[in-house]
This record gives C-alpha cells, structure tokens and sequence, in this order.
C-alpha cells in the first residue's frame, strides 16, 4: 500500500506539471503519433509490392504492429531509464536517491514517469480493432483477460531488459551507451520472426526476448496455433527477466561507491 500510494502521488504532480504546458505536451502527444504512423505507412509501402511477407498477409503484420505498440507504450511510458548512467552515475544523483526509505529502481521508476506515453497504447489497440475487423477475428470471454496478461509480459520484458543494461553502469561508469542501439533491436518485435535467419530468430526469443512483445502473443488472437506455447511463454518470460533484472540492481547498488569529488 505504501508503494502504491507513493506511485499515485507522484503521478499526480507529475500531470500537474505537464498540465502547466498543455501546447507542449500536445506537441508531443502529435509527435509520437506521427511517428507510429510513419511504421504504419511503411508496412502499407510494403505490402503495397507483394501479398504475402513469408505467409503472413498486410493485416496479420498490422495486427502485431498494433499490439507491440500497447506493451511498448506501458514500457515508455514507466521506464524512461535511458540516461541512467549518464543522469544517476557520472552526476551522481544515486546518492540522493539511496538516501531514501524506498527501493532505489522504484524511485528512479517514479522520477522518469512519462505517462502521456500511454496514449501509445490508444493507438495500437486502435489498429489491433481495424485489422482485427478485416482479418474477421472473433474473441472468446478468455481473450481481454489473456490480451492482459499478454501486455504486462511484454512490459515487464522490455522493462527488465532495459534494467539490465542499466546495471551495466555500475561496474562501469563511462558515459558511453549501448542504449540507442538496443531500441533499434527492439523494433525487431514488432514484425513475424520467421522472416527474419535463424540466429536473429534466436536471438529475438531467448537472448533478447522483443518477440514475446509483439509477434508471439499476437499470434494467440490470430490464431497461429504452432506458436500458442510462444504466447504462453510470455509472462513466463516477463517475470523471469525483470527478476534478473531487480536482482542485477540489487547487487549493482552494492557495487556503487559513489560520485567521488
């Protein structure tokens, strides 16, 4: 409860800045849906030479577009980590947060919110609905509550990998990131593995898990039945990896020595 509380307080000072300057988070808002509609209109550019992409039809891979976009708008929108290094590390902010009576990955959590990314998931459940509609998928009483289930598994992969290549900089403290290069990564989930070799396949699932984001839940609502166990891995796998991952923290904390002077 004490947790919970804390998280409410901050999101509501949080809305309360952001609320300050409206033109600005408008701005934003529109930014963020230019941008998922230019990876809209490309999958529309690419289907517009070719039927199928190795089986699977133009709605099928806009359908898992839209569903990687609602775990990843969760992640956006809860795990704002990116300059974590850099921000908590090298400037030593770290300091003032283990000074604190709470979890220090929680407070971090709660100090990088940027909720307006929710609205991502608007978008992609929008989507999910417009090709749903073309591909005729009908939903069981099962399917909203297995859509849930499915979405935080994928958030809490995104999020536990993300924690984990924080860690990082706690045995190693350079300013350098590999960061940027991991979000292009993660972008891979968004489309069908099996277009994709063998080892980057590999990679997606077990190493790098962004398939359990996008292509393997979705194939539960499109009714691929060889990947049905995929589907179930996912918050198999998103548990397993944000546990790793709070547990490399933890040890990581108890590397930190501090800023220095």
């Amino acid at each position: 409860m004490f947790y919970a509380s804390m998280f409410f307080q901050y999101a509501g000072q949080y809305m309360k800045t952001r609320l300050q300057y409206r033109a600005d988070l408008v701005v934003e808002l529109f930014s963020d849906l230019l941008s998922q509609a230019v990876n809209f209109i490309f999958i529309l550019v690419v289907f517009g030479h070719t039927s199928l992409l190795n089986g699977w039809s133009r709605d099928e891979i806009i359908f898992i577009y839209g569903f990687f976009l609602v775990p990843y708008a969760l992640f956006s929108a809860f795990f704002n980590i990116w300059d974590f290094n850099e921000r908590y590390i090298v400037k030593g902010e770290l300091d003032r947060i283990l000074t604190r009576p709470i979890h220090s990955l929680f407070q971090i959590i709660l100090e990088r919110l940027e909720l307006e990314g929710l609205f991502g998931a608007i978008t992609g459940i929008a989507i999910m609905v417009y090709a749903g509609s073309r591909l005729g998928i009908e939903l069981s009483w099962a399917d909203p509550l297995l859509f849930l289930l499915f979405v935080a598994g994928g958030a809490l992969i995104y999020g536990g990998v993300f924690v984990m290549l924080a860690c990082i900089s706690f045995w190693a403290d350079a300013k350098t990131s590999i960061m940027p290069m991991m979000y292009n990564i993660g972008n891979y989930g968004r489309y069908p593995v099996d277009i994709y070799n063998k080892v980057i396949r590999f990679v997606l699932t077990w190493i790098l898990p962004f398939a359990f984001v996008g292509v393997y839940p979705a194939a539960w609502f499109l009714r691929k039945e060889e990947w049905y166990v995929y589907a179930f891995l996912t918050p198999v796998m998103g548990i397993l990896f944000f546990v790793l991952s709070v547990f490399l923290w933890n040890e990581g904390v108890k590397k930190y020595r501090g800023a220095g002077n």
